[in-house]
């Protein structure tokens, strides 16, 4: 006698990793998607170059990165039920085809001069990839290290990070070759050029991403690492037994809290990110119009900020696994703020102290970044900790509009053209950070245990029909390849994703290093 099969199209496989799987094969899967989609943070080395070829401003060039991260937030606050309740792979395979997409009808905007498709391409299309990339590994690399969620989303999220100093010299390579030649000083990349760069990323992340969906696992049921007990770990009152669904944590005061949280933080680090080359060379300009610091040097700051903002996701995350996650943000905050004043009342006294506050207060940039997932996973559970997620990313959003806003307004204010410009201009805008800094910490203070009322056990409603199938069948997937023993060896992967990972590094590191020797 034989059984039916279920009333499908197609039969369904499974991306649930079987015996012998090593949790191990996860991390580069993340890192991969995330090293792709981390390009974001690398278009201002072709932003000149589009400027001149369509002959605009620079608020209407701006106006691409601001819809690409407006779009991440978005995407991530709509989709993130949909990564959860999907699964990793139909995520990445999502987010591949909005992200490559994005860059292909951005080239064709480009050769056609049509800036508008610039927008639709990389802005809208694109960032929707972003958003739905940058969850997509996030609940799954939680449910491979419960011992070390901080360590585990830190991975992740520092290939975001990575994927900057990857995409910036690479694209500089390719719109050199494609242009005949680096420009000649005073001159821009030709707005062909950039056509054929972003056909070009579009080709190397799709196999990258590609790469990423096919040996993405999920853990079975029940798994847990060799010699973990949850019974036996240390408790915390901080940490919850019991799940929250996306729908009823946007109910609770501790997700606005934190919402406050990661937008203060984003929008202190965006206030140097995104005016780190002229920061430098302005804090060191004489009464004269002079300055110390050369262009040269001047880029060396931009590297090393990257290096600090990169290093600090994966070194502080880890760190919230031993003293907490909300004592890391005490940190954060509370000292941010300490080290937001010394840079705007002596940051100018001293090339070295203005180099070493800068690139602490980077490393909390990128740490807070990597560290909200695990401190969600605390307070709200793992059942939809991806979709809880999303819907915090649009602090993100707000934060990449408010933080340059504000450093530019005052800076605006203060009458200097580019190259006029002084520290006592920037002294007003750094001060204010100290304040949304001190509004952060206050918040972070007042965050307490979600009360068991919101929880799935205690508070059954609508919310529960959709978090069945996750509960029951979360590696549960559609697409055809199959799960069973890693695809390729750990060694292999690491090998894969850690080559553009090493590359990286040294290209930051040695271009970092002109900020000491001009």
């Amino acid at each position: 006698m034989t059984t039916a099969a279920p009333a499908r199209s197609r039969p369904v496989q499974r991306v649930t990793a079987q015996p012998g799987f090593s949790r191990w094969l996860v991390p580069p899967a993340a890192l991969a998607i995330h090293m792709c989609i981390g390009q974001v943070y690398a278009s201002s080395v072709y932003r000149d170059a589009i400027q001149v070829h369509f002959d605009a401003s620079h608020t209407a060039i701006g106006i691409i990165f601001s819809l690409a991260i407006v779009m991440l937030g978005l995407s991530a606050a709509l989709f993130g039920t949909w990564v959860d309740r999907n699964g990793p792979r139909r995520a990445i395979l999502a987010s591949t085809v909005f992200w490559v997409s994005g860059f292909v009808i951005g080239s064709v905007g480009i050769f056609t001069s049509q800036l508008w498709l610039v927008y639709l391409g990389y802005g809208v299309i694109g960032g929707i990839g972003l958003g739905i990339g940058y969850i997509a590994p996030v609940s799954t690399l939680i449910k491979w290290f419960p011992d070390r969620p901080g360590m585990g989303t830190g991975m992740a999220i520092m290939g975001f990070g990575v994927g900057a100093m990857v995409a910036s010299p690479l694209s500089t390579f390719f719109m050199n070759l494609y242009n005949g030649g680096a420009p000649e000083s005073g001159e821009v990349h030709s707005g062909q050029s950039v056509g054929f760069l972003f056909l070009t990323l579009a080709g190397l992340y799709l196999v990258m991403m590609l790469f990423a969906a096919w040996i993405v696992r999920v853990p079975e049921a029940g798994w847990a690492p060799s010699g973990f007990e949850p019974s036996n770990s240390k408790k915390s009152s901080m940490i919850s037994q019991r799940n929250v669904t996306a729908n009823m944590a946007i109910r609770t005061p501790q997700f606005w809290l934190l919402w406050i949280v990661l937008f203060v933080n984003v929008t202190a680090g965006i206030g140097i990110l995104e005016q780190a080359n002229a920061f430098v060379r302005d804090f060191f300009r004489g009464d004269d119009g002079s300055t110390v610091i050369a262009a040269a040097a001047a880029a060396g700051f931009v590297a090393f900020l990257s290096l600090t903002n990169t290093l600090g996701r994966f070194i502080w995350a880890s760190t919230s696994d031993k003293i907490g996650r909300k004592q890391i943000y005490m940190v954060y905050l509370g000292l941010g703020a300490l080290l937001y004043f010394s840079l705007a009342a002596w940051g100018n006294v001293s090339m070295a102290l203005f180099v070493v506050l800068a690139g602490v207060i980077l490393s909390f940039y990128g740490g807070g970044f990597a560290t909200i997932p695990a401190y969600l996973r605390d307070l709200f559970g793992t059942l939809q900790v991806g979709a809880i997620h999303g819907r915090l990313l649009t602090a993100w959003a707000c934060a990449g509009i408010a933080g340059p806003l504000i450093v530019n307004s005052f800076l605006d204010a203060a009458g200097g053209e580019p190259g006029t410009l002084t520290a006592s201009d920037y002294r007003p805008a750094l001060y204010t950070m100290v304040g949304l800094l001190a509004v952060g910490f206050i918040a972070n203070l007042l965050v307490r245990p979600v009360k068991e009322k919101f929880s799935v056990e205690h508070s059954p409603s609508s919310d529960s029909v959709d978090t069945r199938k996750p509960q029951e069948d979360p590696g549960r997937d559609t697409t055809v390849t199959p799960a069973g023993p890693p695809p390729v060896p750990v060694a292999v992967a690491w090998v894969i994703v850690g080559t553009p990972i090493a590359y990286g590094f040294i290209y930051t590191i040695i271009n970092g290093a002109q900020l000491f020797t001009n």
